[in-house]
């Protein structure tokens, strides 16, 4: 008998047993906060994962198999014109507006594809960081100056972090690079416009989906919000057909999956969720059964949701437990929180930063909890360190990056993130004092 290993299985037993025998079960706190981890689960769960998460796996699914290898080396691969490659990835937040947790599916789909871990980050923390309805909401709310810092803030970030990753992990990235040189040119099955406007209707079908109700009734925002479900349908149409004439999928399938959609769209007009809900699983059990591109399209898609879903569930449960939902407490009182970001200092904004980075917020959420925070006596430096660092980055958002990353990568990314924004706030609160 191995008596080494014996004993760490008994550390183990006996630490779960005392971890159970001390629960704190009673105590209000505590119970407040196992019922937050809940409360956030189910709100995750009705408001992102069929809206947001699902189309951006199947958009995943889809880099990983329907654009060639090449072309992401060509474009973001380590020998990739740098220019080219950082600012495509910089500004493409102002296209998809997806939180933390949404941007992972595509960050994970293109670097596994061979992109640069330069442009991967920076197109990772500009995803969510880049929204032009967020960077708007907190110019009109928040004010003027700290609207346009983070709109700035956010693109220089991109660059500056993806840069930085490629630095401190050039060797990595130079033994890459030697590996996709040696590669052989890939035969594309279909024209690049093909690909774009196959892409196109996904990315439009994940955007309007999600496109959120803005404050005014009146505006471009709100004519846009109360034709989105008819734009999102427009935007399905254009793939059934294309997945028809271009990917050659059985016409009958397509046309099984749109009846019972469009139905229940009329149906339930109230409801939009159940006809979403048709067309994907409609969606799902075609091309599951179909032998062809479309089969492994979807056999790719799910490979991304097994790798990222749980660790979204866990980190979601654990972030709701910890701080729990917007107004609601947690483990941590808010009132720590608060106190940690008051006046400019340098600790405040470090607070702020760190703070922001681990709490999950939903796109365009953290302007509310800001404004909340600001009128609690949160300077603005530190109001500007948490819009950089909390909604590119969260707890769940951190333990899917060290799946696709590796744990020292992740933490250097994460480190980075914090320490900008750090240094960010303090200098705009400075020049922005008073």
């Amino acid at each position: 008998m191995n008596w080494k290993t014996e004993w760490k299985k008994l550390a183990v037993i006996a630490g779960v047993f005392l971890a159970f025998f001390y629960l704190p079960v009673g105590n209000v706190r505590f119970d407040n906060a196992i019922m937050e981890a809940l409360y956030l689960a189910k709100w995750y769960a009705q408001e992102h994962v069929l809206l947001c998460l699902i189309p951006a796996f199947f958009i995943a699914g889809a880099i990983a198999v329907f654009v060639s290898q090449g072309s992401v080396m060509k474009y973001l691969g380590a020998k990739a014109n740098k220019v080219l490659a950082y600012g495509v990835a910089a500004v493409s937040g102002t296209i998809l507006a997806v939180c933390s947790c949404t941007v992972l599916p595509l960050f994970a789909g293109i670097y596994k594809m061979g992109a640069g871990l330069g442009p991967a980050c920076a197109f990772l923390y500009s995803g969510p960081a880049i929204n032009v309805l967020a960077i708007v909401m907190t110019a009109r709310v928040l004010g003027v100056e700290l609207g346009i810092a983070r709109a700035v803030g956010a693109v220089l970030f991109s660059v500056v972090i993806g840069v930085l990753m490629h630095l401190i992990f050039h060797k990595e990235e130079a033994e890459k690079a030697a590996l996709q040189m040696a590669m052989p040119e890939e035969e594309l099955k279909r024209p690049l416009w093909q690909n774009a406007l196959y892409f196109a209707s996904m990315v439009g079908i994940l955007v309007f989906a999600n496109w959120g109700r803005p404050d005014s009734a009146e505006g471009l925002w709100a004519s846009i919000y109360g034709v989105k479900w008819f734009v999102t349908s427009g935007f399905a149409v254009a793939l059934g057909v294309m997945l028809v004439c271009w990917f050659e999928v059985a016409w009958w399938k397509v046309v099984l999956t749109a009846l019972p959609t469009v139905g229940l769209a009329v149906a339930f007009p109230e409801q939009p969720l159940v006809a979403f809900a048709a067309g994907v699983i409609g969606l799902s059990a075609f091309t599951s059964t179909d032998k062809g591109e479309s089969g492994e399209w979807f056999t790719s898609s799910w490979g991304f949701t097994k790798q990222i879903m749980p660790l979204l569930l866990i980190g979601v449960l654990v972030a709701g437990a910890l701080l729990g939902r917007v107004g609601h407490e947690g483990l941590i009182p808010s009132e720590w929180v608060s106190a940690a970001v008051g006046g400019n200092s340098l600790l405040s904004n470090f607070c702020a930063s760190f703070a922001g980075a681990f709490m999950y917020f939903a796109t365009l959420t953290e302007v509310p909890i800001l404004q909340g925070l600001i009128n609690n006596g949160m300077g603005k430096g530190p109001a500007l360190a948490l819009l950089l660092a909390g909604p590119a980055l969260s707890l769940p958002n951190m333990l899917v990056i060290r799946n696709v990353l590796g744990t020292k990568k992740t933490i250097v990314f994460v480190s980075l993130v914090i320490i900008m924004a750090t240094i960010s706030g303090v200098i705009f609160g400075a020049v922005f004092a008073g």
